[in-house]
């Protein structure tokens, strides 16, 4: 079987190579995939530099959650041949972009037949990241409004759909008309452009001066030290990442006297708990089936793995990258 390695730390794709390797054996247990799709997201353009949280040892490989087929499962695993499944990447470089994987059955999770191979591959990750960011550690209830920051990427596009099918008004917030555009097709109730509009002038316009009650903070740096001046009382700030690259400083007396919550989210503890992951799993599959989910997925084929981590290095992605298996 063919896969992409990396085989020395440096910036995608020079330090990538198609390698082969040999066919899976699953162990006692595990179950036999055939993959269908695999996402690729920016995670895999940082690992591939060192620049990661994780870093495996050379050579490793890249991919992350994958859509696949059950063609081999243990009895007593509940999966029957045939079954269409998510793949969760086990980290540290493990192997997903190729034709078939072994895994063992909790690192699997059902998926409609109706649901296409490259919707399943970008399901889990950012949309638990969102819903969870949302609707647990953000305390998203009907009526309220909220702010999505980096509204255009993978998680941001899920978070705004998961905020518009809970009830909430969603103010979305991406840089370009292009970016805006895809927003507006996301289900946004207001789009900003922060390129041309001030977020902060444009929010406090829209809600009378109240502020939102929720905002959705994957870039940090100064959209985070803006976003306090957007806090309506009792809401709350959560903090999903730094994709802007600059870690801010809160300051505690402006929470103090604005009444308003800083509220930090590493979706990690979640994912492993495995009865949370798959009722949230299931709720996300219900909003699927319903029409409220509805992913934007660029696609590659596997050859053109180095042309889709330039996109993702160049961040004009909007949505999830899917890169298909070699045939």
């Amino acid at each position: 079987m063919r896969t992409w390695h990396v085989t020395r730390l440096g910036e995608p794709p020079s330090v990538i190579e198609q390698v082969d390797i040999p066919e899976p054996e699953p162990a006692d247990g595990e179950v036999l995939l055939e993959v269908e799709a695999v996402s690729v997201g920016f995670p895999d353009w940082l690992m591939a530099q060192g620049l990661y949280h994780d870093k495996p040892d050379l050579p490793f490989g890249l991919g992350g959650e994958s859509s696949a087929r059950v063609l081999r499962a243990p009895a007593g695993s509940g999966l029957t041949e045939g079954q269409r499944v998510i793949a969760l990447a086990g980290g540290k470089g493990g192997i997903t972009l190729t034709s078939r994987i072994a895994a063992t059955p909790d690192r699997l999770l059902p998926v409609p037949d109706k649901m296409s191979p490259e919707h399943a591959a970008v399901l889990f990750v950012a949309y638990q990241t969102a819903y969870v960011g949302l609707m647990r550690r953000g305390r998203l209830q009907v009526g309220e409004t909220v702010v999505v920051h980096g509204a255009s990427g993978g998680v941001g596009m899920a978070a705004v759909q998961i905020a518009k099918a809970s009830g909430a008004r969603v103010i979305a917030v991406a840089g370009g008309e292009q970016k805006a555009q895809a927003c507006r097709e996301f289900g946004a109730d207001v789009v900003i452009d922060h390129r041309t509009d001030d977020f902060v002038e444009v929010v406090k316009e829209l809600t009378g001066g109240r502020g939102v009650d929720v905002v959705f903070d994957p870039v940090g740096g100064d959209t985070f030290d803006r976003s306090r001046r957007i806090m309506a009382v009792e809401g709350r700030l959560v903090v999903v990442g730094f994709a802007g690259g600059t870690i801010a400083q809160a300051p505690t007396n402006h929470a103090l006297l604005k009444n308003y919550d800083v509220v930090g989210f590493r979706m990690r503890p979640f994912r492993e708990d495995r009865a949370y992951r798959r009722r949230v799993h299931d709720s996300l599959v219900q909003m699927y089936q319903a029409g409220a989910l509805h992913p934007r997925v660029t696609t590659y084929d596997f050859d053109d793995l180095p042309a889709a981590l330039e996109l993702i290095g160049s961040r004009q992605v909007i949505g999830r990258v899917v890169v298909y298996p070699p045939t």
